[in-house]
């Protein structure tokens, strides 16, 4: 195959782009040295508007986001302020839930994100919910629930599992200094080790996060936390990248450095060469954005949600095996992990070879 540096130049959107070519080399030398490349998933869930000139037309949401705090949380971590809570369905009250989950079933619902706001020591408390929760599975026993679960101990971790979550997140983080000035928490860095080893030892499908940059935009305790989830073998990993929009004047973040991200990628890569390892859809907009969303499919990433623009023609001209999911990346352990059946493949040839527009698996796809 010719040099990667010069494929990524043919492309229309990637063009002035700047990638760094010793690392998108290293890229292409490991890549080689893998039998395969694996097929990469790109995820569409429609929570949000999206569209690219090669993918378009999400449909409706079939991964609801529901708080069971609102917009509320104690903690107002410097990279959120509770702004991540704001658009999901408030459901304060077991009843609330209840009433949600029907209603959005009824809608069309496969599942939904279930999160809310922490408590001073990063913990949501499920505790009212959990028995709503049981009678939703047992009710809808297709219904997915992925659950954010912050800190846990071994007894709520159990709790969860017993109540019938398919699959918990949780972001891991790996610098003290991170925990205690952006998150203005006490806790240390064990105790998110204890946690995700609590999770693990459960039955449910476990899907850690990294934030990238969560250190007011510099990359600080990334690889720690890479370190902690390689050492636990939780089902999948998610990978997000700060958005400094929130950030109070006071304590400023710089947007993360996008070939910096790309290195971390190809290390949390050769780290967990046999896990599903996925970009998350928190990242920088514009041109950030493609350049980390390149080096996320160069780096042999198994699915990206809300793909940059090009990055179809990307992953196709690099070989890989595309296939286009309309689910949220965060049950994006969805599709990789869960194995779940709404994915539509595109053919490599047909998409290099011919400008076409199609729709696969109810997703409307245009490839230039």
């Amino acid at each position: 195959m010719r040099p990667w540096s010069e494929i990524t130049q043919e492309i229309e959107a990637l063009q002035g782009v700047a990638l760094d070519a010793g690392l998108v080399s290293e890229m292409a030398r490991q890549q080689s040295m893998r039998s395969t490349l694996a097929p990469i998933q790109f995820h569409t869930p429609s929570f949000k508007t999206y569209e690219t000139s090669e993918i378009r037309g999400c449909g409706k949401s079939a991964w609801p986001a529901i708080s069971i705090t609102g917009g509320d949380c104690k903690l107002a971590c410097d990279h959120c302020k509770a702004k991540i809570l704001e658009p999901m369905i408030p459901a304060r009250t077991p009843q609330d839930l209840w009433r949600v989950v029907n209603a959005q079933i009824t809608a069309g619902a496969r599942g939904m994100l279930l999160s809310g706001g922490s408590n001073h020591r990063n913990e949501v408390e499920y505790g009212p919910f959990y028995a709503t929760l049981r009678r939703i599975k047992d009710t809808f026993p297709a219904f997915k629930i992925a659950l954010h679960t912050a800190l846990v101990d071994c007894d709520g971790a159990r709790r969860m599992q017993d109540a019938g979550i398919d699959a918990a997140m949780m972001d891991v983080i790996g610098a003290q200094d991170t925990i205690t000035q952006v998150y203005h928490l006490k806790r240390s860095v064990d105790d998110f080790e204890r946690a995700l080893e609590y999770l693990v030892s459960t039955e449910m499908k476990v899907v850690p996060h990294i934030v990238l940059g969560l250190h007011y935009g510099r990359l600080l305790g990334e690889w720690h936390a890479l370190e902690i989830v390689r050492r636990h073998r939780p089902s999948a990993l998610v990978l997000v990248v700060a958005m400094p929009f929130y950030a109070p004047a006071q304590r400023p973040f710089v947007t993360p450095d996008a070939h910096a991200v790309g290195g971390f990628f190809l290390d949390a890569r050769a780290a967990l060469p046999d896990l599903p390892l996925l970009l998350g859809c928190a990242r920088p907009p514009g041109r950030v954005k493609a350049q980390i969303d390149a080096y996320a499919v160069m780096a042999g990433l198994n699915g990206i949600a809300h793909p940059a623009d090009g990055m179809v023609e990307l992953a196709t001209r690099l070989e890989r095996t595309v296939r286009v999911t309309p689910s949220c990346c965060s049950i994006a352990l969805g599709d990789e992990v869960m194995a779940l059946d709404a994915t539509s493949q595109l053919d490599v040839d047909e998409v290099i070879a011919h400008p076409r527009a199609t729709t696969i698996g109810g997703i409307a796809v245009a490839v230039r």
